[in-house]
């Protein structure tokens, strides 16, 4: 068959197929619209069309990429939001490629412990194929299941593309449960049990960053079907973030469009993880990603983390306290109040410390309540802002020690403690001028004749400076540390920053 207008009843569909095929193969036609064009000749013999149909698939095998497997009738909210559809053939249209879709959602998985798993079972090359098959025909057939279209991307990433926010939670927590063996999801409508040799496989555990529902923010799909654009970098920075916050077992993180999507989608008609309120979506704050700023939550799923409900008013708080800067008074009172709630709210602890700090040796959820409310006291009550930012360096050390403790919060706390000693610096400087200049005041006897002699000896030096510091005469402490605040606007914004610099 050498031209179109050859075609007559006597030529087979295998023919014209051929004919199509090969036109396809060299490139000459790479999308429906240029196939219906070059195919119009025939069209009006509706014998051509599941020839014309075969040719589609072929299209879409060859330039979708990604979303190749996509059918109106398996990925309905997708195939609308990505596919320019033909009229005269309903379930055949044009991908769409560089446009802002609003309805498009990006979740990034990493599986924990990938590299660990490949060495362990380097000399087993059935069991990492095993793996292959779970992530490539599991999990694709799981995505499916959720609306949701997901591929494997450098061993040990996959990506999950849908078109509802409710979708992408649901595809994450699925694909949660059936590598992890757990039934989170509890959705007889998406099986997520291991069956056959996969069931050999060992519990893993994953990490997950989505975004996504923001007509600012395109995904970009390139002539290759392949995926690029902001939204793709930030779910997985989202991801980075939720493995910083927890290396070892599964987190999802999520932006707060997300959250807001999924409440509306979920608003009237509700879906199974809503109706067994199965998830709570805590507020992170926000993170910034390379000069760009989200407002993020975490999504706690797991019935041991629901105690975080208890201080979501605490960190609501201390954030509202940071977006208006409020260092003089407001965030460290807030910062000791989310700490000392958080203590109190997590199950008991009794972790002994690798070194003893302040003479104690073992911790407790009520120690480290009292060293929240003596650093409060130092703060507010005793001015004594060296003394209180020690403590709080004493908390980092012992919450770190303690393996069930919000990484979020500790984050804050490293973060805001480092606000603080750098303005606690140039406080100090101010303070021991002042010292200088009433040492006459501030001193009195021997002490002021010690002052001047031993000036050059910097041990006694420092333990009379110190003295000094705390003297009555200086009666304008409170007054001094807050025009510093003001003065050092600037330098005390703050942010949580997640990835490379």
């Amino acid at each position: 068959m050498k031209e179109l207008s050859d075609y007559n009843e006597s030529v087979s569909d295998h023919e014209f197929f051929s004919f199509l095929y090969d036109r396809i193969i060299s490139r000459e036609i790479n999308v429906f619209s240029q196939l219906k064009e070059f195919a119009g000749p025939v069209l009006r013999d509706r014998r051509t069309h599941p020839v014309i149909m075969r040719a589609f698939e072929l299209i879409k095998k060859l330039n979708w990429g990604f979303f190749s497997t996509i059918t109106p009738t398996t990925h309905g909210k997708l195939w609308a939001e990505l596919v320019i559809s033909d009229t005269q053939f309903p379930e055949a249209g044009d991908m769409k490629r560089t446009l802002s879709i609003s309805n498009l959602y990006v979740c990034m998985l990493d599986i924990h412990g990938y590299t660990q798993f490949c060495q362990e079972f380097r000399k087993n090359l059935s069991m990492l194929h095993t793996l292959d098959r779970a992530i490539n025909g599991d999990i694709r057939q799981i995505s499916t299941k959720c609306h949701a279209v997901s591929q494997r991307e450098r061993g040990d990433e996959i990506v999950v593309v849908t078109a509802s926010a409710t979708d992408a939670i649901t595809a994450t927590l699925a694909i949660f449960d059936y590598f992890s063996k757990t039934n989170v999801l509890n959705d007889p409508e998406i099986p997520t049990k291991r069956n056959g040799d996969t069931a050999i496989l060992p519990v893993l555990k994953l990490t997950g960053g989505i975004t996504g529902g923001n007509t600012s923010v395109p995904l970009i799909i390139t002539e290759q079907g392949n995926l690029a654009g902001f939204l793709l970098n930030s779910g997985a920075r989202l991801q980075t973030r939720a493995n910083e916050l927890s290396p070892k077992e599964a987190k999802v993180m999520v932006t707060k469009q997300v959250q807001m999507n999924y409440d509306k989608e979920n608003a009237r008609i509700k879906c199974t993880l809503e109706k067994n309120k199965t998830i709570y979506f805590f507020d992170a704050g926000i993170i910034e990603f390379k000069g760009v700023l989200l407002p993020s939550c975490e999504i706690v799923f797991k019935e041991n983390e629901r105690f975080k409900e208890n201080y979501a008013a605490e960190i609501a708080r201390l954030f509202n306290s940071i977006r208006d800067s409020l260092w003089e008074q407001a965030i460290f009172a807030d910062l000791t109040a989310l700490v000392s709630k958080s203590v109190e709210a997590m199950p008991p602890f009794s972790v002994t410390l690798a070194e003893p700090i302040r003479s104690i040796a073992t911790v407790t959820n009520k120690v480290a309540v009292q060293f929240c409310k003596a650093a409060l006291k130092a703060y507010s009550e005793d001015e004594d802002y060296s003394f209180a930012l020690g403590l709080l360096k004493d908390l980092i050390i012992i919450l770190a020690q303690i393996p069930e403790y919000d990484r979020l919060i500790l984050d804050y706390l490293r973060g805001i403690t480092a606000k603080y000693e750098f303005l606690l610096g140039i406080y100090l400087a101010a303070l021991d001028d002042e010292v200088d200049e009433k040492a006459a005041r501030v001193f009195t006897g021997d002490y002021l004749k010690t002052w001047n002699a031993v000036k050059s000896s910097s041990a006694i030096y420092e333990k009379l400076r110190l003295m000094g510091r705390r003297s009555a005469e200086l009666n304008k402490k409170k007054n001094l540390w807050y025009n510093l605040i003001k003065q050092n606007k600037d330098a005390m914004e703050f942010t949580l920053y997640s990835g490379k610099k």
